[in-house]
């Protein structure tokens, strides 16, 4: 009997490894083909496979996660009349990503991007109210990661690209632009799939501001 249990212990350890090695796999590929996605049509792509894998292993928040932001992000450099259909099938999907992982510093992030995308919609109407969600998201990323580097990389991106008789521009942004930067270089992402973008672009606002 004990030879049988042990026996048995190591098929289910080993079935479990499996499908760990599967999950990751599929999650790395997919990642991948998120970066080289040029097109709408990749990037739908793309998010059709991160759905069915979440849906194949439905306690990570990873597949969900970056769903989400690629919808957000799709719908920040619309040029169509979609972005409030796309921000809004973002949220519905990041919610399902929260449920997972509760106070999640990388979750209120992409939170704050889906803000950014239902502001840009009519700037000058919304500003007020999602410009307040926009800095609450980043404000509450910050405090449930001091060492993430990516809600200083939004605020710095925010401010660096409004215009400076808005309170934006260089001298505002750059600091925190440092800060993020200074992040990024000790920052060690959880494994190969974890969240690790952004550290290009706040490079770039250093190029442009120094």
């Amino acid at each position: 009997m004990k030879q049988l249990l042990i026996a048995f212990a190591l098929l289910f350890s080993t079935a479990i490894f499996a499908q760990s090695d599967k999950y990751m796999s599929a999650m790395k590929a997919n990642i991948q083909q998120m970066k080289d996605a040029k097109t709408n049509e990749e990037n739908i792509a793309v998010i059709q496979k991160f759905e069915r894998i979440a849906e194949a292993e439905k306690t990570q928040w990873l597949p969900y996660y970056y769903a989400a932001m690629l919808k957000a992000t799709m719908a920040i450099i619309s040029q169509e009349d979609n972005k409030d259909a796309l921000a809004d099938e973002a949220t519905t999907t990041l919610d399902k990503a929260d449920a997972l992982s509760k106070n999640n510093s990388e979750i209120l992030c992409i939170r704050s991007l889906i803000a950014t995308a239902k502001m840009l919609v009519n700037p000058q109407a919304r500003y007020m109210e999602f410009g307040m969600l926009i800095n609450k998201y980043i404000n509450e990323a910050k405090k449930a990661d001091a060492n993430n580097p990516r809600p200083y990389y939004l605020e710095a991106s925010n401010i660096f690209n409004t215009p400076k008789q808005f309170g934006g521009g260089c001298e505002k942004s750059k600091p925190i632009a440092e800060k993020a930067l200074q992040l990024y270089n000790s920052f060690k992402p959880e494994n190969e799939i974890a969240p690790n973008w952004g550290k290009e672009n706040i490079e770039q606002i250093l190029k442009a501001c120094n």
